[in-house]
This record gives structure tokens, sequence and C-alpha cells, in this order.
């Protein structure tokens, strides 16, 4: 076969494929530009979605902040100077009386946003401050069955002390053992713990409470929960060290 037989069957084939694809690409061309349509549509909404949260988490962390202001206000006493322009709330029931409202209209309305969730949880605690245990315990329930685990357990570890104030010791000691369980880097073990003990402290279950701090002692014994342990087991020995 002479070098121009062989230039010519290559110029076929290519030829040959060339056509074969024009013809499937004719062929296929609708469903080419519906796949091409499509791809292009989930793109813009990506972008469009993310847009959208963006804007939505920025308002839900200016809300936030400005809840989080009222709530750090100081207190003034009637009749107490204060410097001119300075805002202050006669008592700690009217402070967080007034951040309540705020929190509890951020997390309403951002309840989706990391701010929200953050919102619903102040509430809770604003709550509490206010004396306001059902709408508290509400509150406190939805964070802790949340998904954000470091702010479910901080939700779980306020239910718990609501828990223990409301004379529901039970329930209480069932939540301690869900943190110690799974801490998390916002309530560790040794924390639930502490707070275990505690509370079997006042059941007037000083067995158990030893228990549980001779454990932490053992098991973190330079670390906060572990010296905080020996010293409840041993606060004779404490003493003399805070005088010094």
């Amino acid at each position: 076969m002479d070098q121009q037989t062989r230039h010519a069957l290559k110029h076929d084939q290519f030829v040959d494929s060339t056509q074969h694809g024009l013809e499937w690409a004719s062929e296929n061309r609708r469903r080419l530009i519906v796949t091409g349509t499509i791809v292009i549509a989930v793109i813009f909404v990506a972008i469009v979605g993310a847009l959208v949260y963006n804007h939505r988490a920025d308002k839900a962390s200016v809300a936030f902040g400005e809840a989080m202001q009222v709530y750090q206000t100081p207190l003034a006493q009637p009749g107490q100077q204060v410097p001119p322009g300075v805002k202050t709330f006669p008592s700690v029931a009217d402070r967080a009386k007034a951040a309540n409202a705020l929190f509890t209209a951020t997390a309403d309305q951002y309840g989706m946003m990391p701010a929200g969730k953050l919102s619903r949880y102040f509430a809770a605690l604003t709550a509490l401050e206010g004396g306001q245990n059902a709408s508290a315990e509400a509150a406190l329930k939805q964070v802790a069955s949340g998904w954000d685990s470091d702010l479910a357990a901080l939700g779980k570890l306020a239910l718990a002390q609501l828990y223990r104030q409301t004379a529901r010791d039970a329930q209480a000691i069932d939540l301690y053992n869900e943190l110690i369980a799974k801490p998390t880097s916002t309530v560790s073990a040794g924390t639930a713990q502490l707070q275990l003990a505690e509370l079997y402290e006042a059941q007037g279950k000083p067995d158990a409470a030893k228990k549980i701090y001779a454990q932490l002692k053992d098991k973190d014994a330079k670390g906060p929960a572990g010296m905080l342990a020996a010293q409840k087991l041993n606060p004779a020995a404490a003493g003399p060290a805070v005088q010094q």
C-alpha cells in the first residue's frame, strides 16, 4: 500500500468519524440542550441559594448582636448616677425581659441560621432569669435536640439545672449521664460529673457524690475538674492553701 493510499484511507476514516459525531449530535441535540440547561439552572440556583443564605446569616448575626447588647446593658438603681447617654435597667428581671423579646424574635425569624440557634439558647437563659420557667424549658428542649452537638450540650446542661430547681432530680440525672457519656467541647464529662455529684450531695447522698469525686480525682488529677474533686474529698487540705 503506497503512501497516497494510506493517506486517503486515514482521511476517509476521519471523515467517517466526524460524520458519525455530527449525526449523533444532531440526533441528541435536544437532549444535550436540555441537559445543559438543567446544569446551568442547578448552578444558578446554588449561587442564588448561597447568596440568600449568606444574606440571612448576616442579618441574623446583626439581630443577635443587638439582643446581646441589650443583655449586657448595665444595671443601675433608681437615683443612681450614670454617664449621659448610657442606657441602664433597674433590675436583672427587667433586663432579661427586654433581651428575651429580642432573642426570641431572632430565633423565630432565623431559626435555621447559626445565630438564630444561638438566640434560642439565650432566649431560654433570659426566660429563666425572668422567672418564665415554662418558656425556658420549651426553648431549652429545642436547643437540646438540635444537630449542633456543642450547643445541644449547653442546652442539656441548662435544662438539667432547671429540672433541679423544679424538683425533678431524676430527669436532671438522666441528662447529666447523657453528657458524661457524650462529652463535647462546650460541656466536658468532668463538668457534668461535678454537677451530678453536687446533686447527690443536695439529695443527702454523700457516698454517691464521693464516688464520683474519687473517679474524677484519679482520672484527671491535674485538670480543673480533678483538682476541684480533690478539694471536695478533702476540704480541710484546701483551706490553708486558699488563705495564703
